[in-house]
């Protein structure tokens, strides 16, 4: 238990490096929560900060999924550990104690813990997601695509076993959850598409 504990607090504390919120204020000076959609993450810094800084962001959200997960299963050689880890960097990301717990949606981080559990799953994810951002320009349906099939590759690379499948289905059930307003905007047909080439 205390294991358990221990690689959660570090995923977590992984987790609140929010990347967005450190670009947006070091770089525009901005505090990106109080522009777009009020998300730190990537979309919502592509939307705001253009390309550049959006694929930075992405980058850093991504980092530190792959990295911390990663390291953990690499020292401890547990995949239920590797994954706690995960879920503590997801929770750090979604809800940051050092910007009162209003951070990101954690995808692209969830994409990170995809790639270092297993890089085919990791592969197949991403392209997925480019695959229906580029059909459909709605990055939170390809979000919500692969929150939905990441329990399934997991199962099929990986065969694991309760509690680890337990794991990455929370992983993706948190996605989904803050996904809520965007499947309310979807149902409506008023969700905003995504535009890689201008600042919103």
């Amino acid at each position: 238990m205390i294991k358990v504990l221990l690689v959660l607090g570090i995923g977590y504390l992984a987790g609140c490096f929010q990347t967005a919120y450190i670009i947006g204020k070091t770089k525009q000076h901005i505090d990106i929560r109080q522009y777009g959609s009020g998300n730190s993450g990537t979309t919502n810094a592509l939307r705001v900060m253009g390309l550049k800084l959006g694929a930075l962001t992405f980058a850093g959200d991504f980092l530190k999924g792959l990295i911390t997960v990663l390291a953990v299963l690499l020292i401890t050689g547990q995949l239920l550990l590797s994954m706690v880890a995960g879920l503590g960097v997801i929770l750090g990301h979604d809800f940051p104690v050092f910007l009162n717990f209003k951070g990101g949606k954690g995808i692209a981080s969830t994409l990170g813990i995809a790639f270092a559990l297993d890089y085919r799953m990791g592969l197949l994810a991403m392209g997925l997601m480019i695959v229906i951002i580029y059909s459909t320009k709605y990055v939170s349906v390809a979000s919500l695509m692969l929150c939905l099939c990441l329990p399934i590759y997991f199962w099929l690379f990986q065969r694991p076993g309760s509690a680890e499948l337990i794991l990455m289905v929370t992983i993706a059930a948190l996605g989904i959850f803050q996904h809520r307003e965007n499947i309310m905007r979807l149902a409506k047909g008023q969700e905003n598409k995504i535009n890689f080439h201008k600042k919103s």
